[in-house]
């Protein structure tokens, strides 16, 4: 007994003597923040929009005159491809042949009834004269000058008959005054075809263009040539350049434009302003590319206006429509700098930011101004396997 009454009060003393154990104070960790670093550079503006490729000269194969078709060019088909002043054409002559030589008849006839009128004429000058010396007749009809004055009118109206005919002969040939690729066609050897009739549709291959809609407040990064000056003096003037990019035959390809007017009116539905970038060569493959073909949909980067001295801010960064979250000494502030311009990728600021600043580019559900948070550079954030990870969700003041 004595044994167990000294087991129970060891017992009791050591309970009543043990001290709690020592609390340690819980640390808050700050928000992880993903940041990029800014720095001032020199900036090109880029103009971005997209149109489908049209031809710049655009003609329907249209005879003058009715006939058989006897010759069409081998390259008379989609696709085709015809030189400037070959004959793509050919309507039976023979009929317009024979109006020739009749024509040139007629005027041999006008012009010996001329010969003759000339020279009745100098007959009845010389019998007045030995008539009445000395004195004018009363008539012109004495000298036969009426006659001769009919016959010299007949000649010209022969002579013009003559000029027709020749001209209507000239048009059994159809040819185009440039090289052209052919968009459709709609004609055979010994087909019968009529003035007027639409036997297929050509385009030029100089040059093709592309209207990009763009809104106004888009013009007023680049530089657009005088149309008025154009107009006036003949002279091109210097033009904005562009590049024009399209997906094509499982790749994707470029070529090189410039911004050669502006359309006429705005869009009235859209309230956007058609721009006109014209491509030269577009059929030219010779370096290894493909044909920048009408129809096709393309995108086109208009050089714009360089910028000195602006910051690139990316997207992501933007809260608010204009304001930016960046670091100072581990603290996030928020400002709201000047943005002259945005676009899909970046927003460019001019001020209110300084060089070398951090920008956040993550999200947070809520954010004081002050706040302290720890950053991690962009790009690094995924490859730790951290516990803590990064603050998700959608910012409140996203």
């Amino acid at each position: 007994m004595l044994i167990v009454g000294l087991g129970v009060g060891g017992a009791r003393y050591f309970i009543r003597s043990r001290k709690p154990p020592a609390r340690k104070p819980t640390r808050k960790l700050a928000p992880l923040v993903e940041v990029t670093r800014l720095a001032k550079r020199e900036i090109q503006m880029i103009v971005k929009g997209y149109g489908t490729v049209s031809p710049t000269v655009r003609v329907e194969l249209i005879p003058e005159v009715p006939g058989k078709v006897v010759y069409v060019h081998p390259q008379l088909k989609v696709g085709g491809v015809i030189g400037a002043g070959e004959k793509i054409l050919g309507i039976d002559p023979r009929d317009y042949e024979l109006a020739v030589e009749q024509a040139e008849a007629a005027v041999a006839e006008a012009e010996m009834r001329l010969e003759t009128e000339k020279a009745e004429g100098e007959v009845a000058r010389k019998e007045w004269e030995a008539l009445h010396p000395g004195q004018e007749p009363d008539s012109m009809l004495v000298l036969r000058i009426p006659q001769i004055r009919r016959a010299e009118a007949a000649l010209e109206s022969a002579r013009a008959q003559l000029a027709t005919a020749k001209l209507r002969l000239e048009r059994t040939t159809v040819s185009l005054p440039f090289d052209a690729l052919i968009l459709e066609e709609r004609v055979d050897v010994g087909q019968y075809v009529v003035a007027g009739q639409a036997l297929g549709v050509a385009c030029g291959i100089e040059s093709v263009e592309i209207e990009v809609p763009l809104e106004d407040g888009d013009l007023a990064w680049f530089d657009l040539a005088d149309q008025r000056a154009v107009i006036n003096t003949g002279k091109s003037g210097d033009y904005t350049m562009a590049e024009v990019w399209a997906d094509f035959a499982g790749s994707r390809h470029s070529w090189q434009g410039r911004v050669v007017r502006i359309a006429g009116q705005v869009d009235r539905t859209s309230r956007m302003v058609p721009v006109v970038v014209e491509v030269a060569q577009p059929f030219d493959g010779s370096a290894g590319g493909v044909a920048l073909l009408p129809g096709m949909f393309v995108e086109v980067l208009i050089q714009g206006r360089i910028l000195k001295d602006v910051f690139a801010v990316p997207r992501d960064a933007i809260r608010q429509g204009n304001k930016v979250w960046v670091v100072e000494d581990g603290r996030l502030r928020i400002r709201t700098p000047e943005i002259v311009r945005a676009d899909k990728d970046f927003a460019y600021v001019v001020s209110g930011l300084e060089d070398g600043v951090d920008v956040v580019l993550s999200s947070l559900d809520t954010v004081v101004d002050g706040m302290e948070v720890r950053t991690v550079a962009a790009g690094e954030a995924g490859g730790g396997g951290t516990s803590e990870g990064l603050s998700g969700g959608s910012g409140a003041i996203e």
